[in-house]
């Protein structure tokens, strides 16, 4: 019996595009960290996927991910 891949919700593939959005940046900058890139601070695509990150952990629910 073949098991089927789990459905994503929206939160999970939202986090997904942000991801490839910011490993491509990454891959065209020649770093494999933000954090070696001279434009870590400020950054819109990597603010973007840390909030998509938390939105994701969260579904939506709340102020926010909270540590």
């Amino acid at each position: 019996m073949a098991s089927e891949a789990p459905v994503k919700d929206r939160w999970v593939e939202a986090r997904d595009e942000a991801k490839a959005k910011l490993t491509a940046c990454q891959k065209e900058r020649g770093v494999r960290s933000c954090m070696a890139c001279d434009k870590v601070l400020g950054c819109e695509i990597r603010s973007e996927y840390v909030k998509k990150v938390y939105e994701s952990m969260s579904k939506g629910e709340g102020g926010g991910f909270e540590f």
